[in-house]
C-alpha cells in the first residue's frame, strides 16, 4: 500500500476574489451591485435582460477580457463571446432569485420574492455572496476536460424546447415533456424543491437543486422511437425490504473539490444525510499533495462527519489537477492508489478498496483532450492497462468501475451524437475501446442494463447553458462484474444535485 499523499489548500481569500470579480461584471454590463444583486428588486434584475445591447455594444477585447478575469473561457467569434457573457449574468440573476426565496419565510413562493423583507435579506447577503463566487469558480470550464464539447442548435428556454418536441416527437406522451400540471414537494423551510422519492421525510436535507425538472425533458438530436427521459421520481424502483442486506454506493465528478465546499449552505455531509450512502468515490478533485496532514483532517471534517475511512490520491506532475478518493463508513480490506505503472499513474486517476465482497474502483479515465491529443495514449495505453488491472482483480472477488469514464459508449448517451463524432468523449476510437475493453470483457452498465431506451445524463457542458435544456452526454457509470449483474437493486442517477458540471450517480447492491 502506498502511503497517504498530502492535500494543499488555496492561498487566496475568496472574500477579495468576489469583490473583485463582481466590480467587473457589473462594470461592463453597466449595471450597479444594486441593480443585479441580492437588494435589488424584480425590475432591477429585469433591466440587464431587458437591455442585452449593454454586453452587445462591448468589444471583442472587452468581452474576453471580463470573461477571462470571471473564469469563463473567452475564445470564438464576438456572438460566442456575447452569448457566453449573456448565459453568465443570466445565472447570476437566477443564482440571486433562488437564494431570495430560500432565505424567506415557510410560506414564500418563487413568485413572492419581492415581497422578502430587507432584514431578511440583507441577513443572507454575505453567505449569498460566498455561495454565487463558490459555485462561479466550480464552473470554470477545463479545456482539457470536454473543451471539445459542440453545440450545433442554438440555445433556447426548456419551455420552449418542451413545446418544441412535443408537436415533433413522433412517440406521442413518451417525449419527457415536464407536466406543468404535477404536483411539486418543496421544503418546509426553504421552500426548495426536494425528490419526493428522494427525500426520506420531513426534516430530510435539501441541497442547492435547480428549480425545475429538465433532465424530464427529452432532449436528443435525434431521439429513437420508443426513448423516454430519465426521471429518478418515477423511474427508480421501491426501497429493498427492511433487513436485506445491501450497500449503497455514490460516485461524482465534482470538478474541484474546493470550489465545492465554498457553496454556502452545502457540504458533502448534507447529500450523505439525504442519501444515506455507505461510500462515495470522487474524482476530478484537484486537490494538491503537499500540505501538512493537519490540513489533510480538517477537510476530511468539512467533507463528512462520521464517515472514517477516507483515501486520498492526487496529482504529481500536475498540481491542481484531476485526483480521485474514496470515502466510507465501511472499512476497507486493503486500499492501493493507481494501476501500479508508473506511465499512468502521475495524475492521481484511480483508487482501489478492497471489501468483503467486492472490490470498488474509484477511477477518473483521462480525457482524449483538445485536437484529440490524448486519443492514442487513451486507446491504446490507459484502456487496455485499466482493462487488464481489472480482470486480474476479478480473480479474487468482483469487481466494481465507477467514476468519470470520459466516454459516452452510444448515441442515446449523448444529446448531439452526429455534431461531436471526433469530439473527445465520443470519437469511434473511444466508444470501440470501451466496449472492446469492458463491456465485452464481461462487465456490465448498469444504468443501461436497467433503463434500456432511457435518456440519462450525467454531465452538462457550462459553455452553453447545457443543464437548463437537458443537452449532455452520459460520461459517469457503474460497470461490474458479470457475477453481480443480478445483485444491483437500482443504478440511478441524481440530476437535482448541482454543484458541479456532472451529477452524482448510485448503485444499491445486495449482498
Amino acid at each position: 500500500m502506498k502511503p497517504k499523499r498530502h492535500l494543499a489548500s488555496s492561498s487566496k481569500p475568496a472574500s477579495s476574489f468576489d469583490n473583485m470579480e463582481d466590480e467587473k461584471v457589473n462594470r461592463l454590463v453597466g449595471s450597479t451591485p444594486k441593480d443585479i444583486g441580492v437588494e435589488s428588486d424584480e425590475a432591477g434584475i429585469q433591466s440587464v435582460k431587458d437591455n442585452p445591447e449593454r454586453i452587445e455594444v462591448m468589444t471583442v477585447q472587452e468581452l474576453r477580457t471580463i470573461l477571462r478575469s470571471i473564469g469563463v473561457p473567452a475564445k470564438g467569434s464576438k456572438r460566442d463571446l456575447v452569448s457566453a457573457l449573456k448565459v453568465y449574468v443570466e445565472k447570476k440573476m437566477e443564482g440571486w432569485k433562488f437564494l431570495l426565496c430560500a432565505v424567506g419565510s415557510s410560506h414564500v413562493e418563487i413568485e413572492e420574492v419581492s415581497s422578502i423583507s430587507a432584514e431578511s435579506v440583507s441577513v443572507k447577503r454575505k453567505a449569498n455572496t460566498k455561495s454565487i463566487s463558490g459555485e462561479r469558480k466550480a464552473k470554470k470550464f477545463s479545456h482539457e476536460e470536454h473543451a471539445q464539447e459542440i453545440y450545433s442548435v442554438p440555445e433556447v428556454s426548456a419551455l420552449q424546447e418542451s413545446k418544441r418536441r412535443a408537436k415533433k416527437s413522433p412517440i406521442g406522451d413518451e417525449t419527457g415533456e415536464v407536466d406543468a400540471k404535477a404536483p411539486v414537494k418543496t421544503d418546509k423551510i426553504s421552500g426548495m424543491y426536494i425528490n419526493s422519492e428522494m427525500a426520506t421525510d420531513d426534516s430530510a436535507v435539501t441541497l442547492p437543486t435547480v428549480q425545475s425538472e429538465p433532465w424530464t425533458m427529452l432532449a436528443h438530436k435525434k431521439p429513437q422511437k420508443g426513448w423516454t427521459a430519465y426521471n429518478p421520481r418515477t423511474m427508480r424502483p421501491p426501497p429493498l425490504a427492511e433487513g436485506t442486506k445491501s450497500v449503497k454506493l455514490l460516485s461524482w465528478n465534482v470538478n474541484g473539490l474546493r470550489a465545492l465546499l465554498k457553496l454556502e449552505g452545502f457540504s458533502v455531509l448534507q447529500l450523505a444525510q439525504r442519501e444515506n450512502f455507505d461510500v462515495l468515490c470522487l474524482q476530478e478533485t484537484k486537490l494538491q499533495a503537499s500540505i501538512p496532514e493537519k490540513d489533510v483532517e480538517s477537510i476530511k471534517q468539512c467533507l463528512l462527519d462520521g464517515y472514517e475511512n477516507s483515501f486520498w490520491t492526487c496529482s504529481t506532475s500536475k498540481l491542481g489537477y484531476s485526483g480521485t478518493a474514496i470515502i466510507s463508513r465501511i472499512k476497507p480490506l486493503s486500499v492501493t492508489y493507481g494501476l501500479g505503472i508508473s506511465d499512468h499513474d502521475s495524475e492521481g486517476r484511480l483508487v482501489t478498496a478492497e471489501f468483503d465482497s467486492f472490490f470498488l474502483l474509484s477511477c477518473y479515465v483521462p480525457n482524449s483532450g483538445d485536437g484529440l491529443r490524448r486519443l492514442s495514449y487513451r486507446i491504446t495505453e490507459w484502456d487496455p492497462s485499466l482493462s487488464s488491472y481489472v480482470k486480474e482483480l476479478e480473480k479474487k472477488k468482483p469487481v466494481i468501475l465507477t467514476g468519470d469514464l470520459n466516454c459516452a459508449h452510444q448515441e442515446i448517451d449523448i444529446y448531439n451524437p452526429a455534431g461531436n463524432r471526433r469530439s473527445a468523449g465520443f470519437t469511434d476510437e473511444e466508444r470501440q475501446s470501451f466496449g472492446a475493453n469492458f463491456l465485452s470483457k464481461g462487465f456490465v452498465d448498469t444504468f443501461r442494463a436497467q433503463h434500456r431506451g432511457v435518456v440519462g445524463y450525467t454531465y452538462w457542458g457550462y459553455r452553453h447553458g447545457g443543464r437548463k435544456t437537458n443537452r449532455g452526454w452520459r460520461l459517469d457509470y457503474f460497470l461490474v462484474s458479470e457475477s453481480l449483474a443480478d445483485k444491483f437493486h437500482d443504478s440511478y442517477i441524481l440530476p437535482d444535485v448541482t454543484g458541479s458540471d456532472h451529477s452524482p450517480i448510485g448503485l444499491i447492491l445486495k449482498l
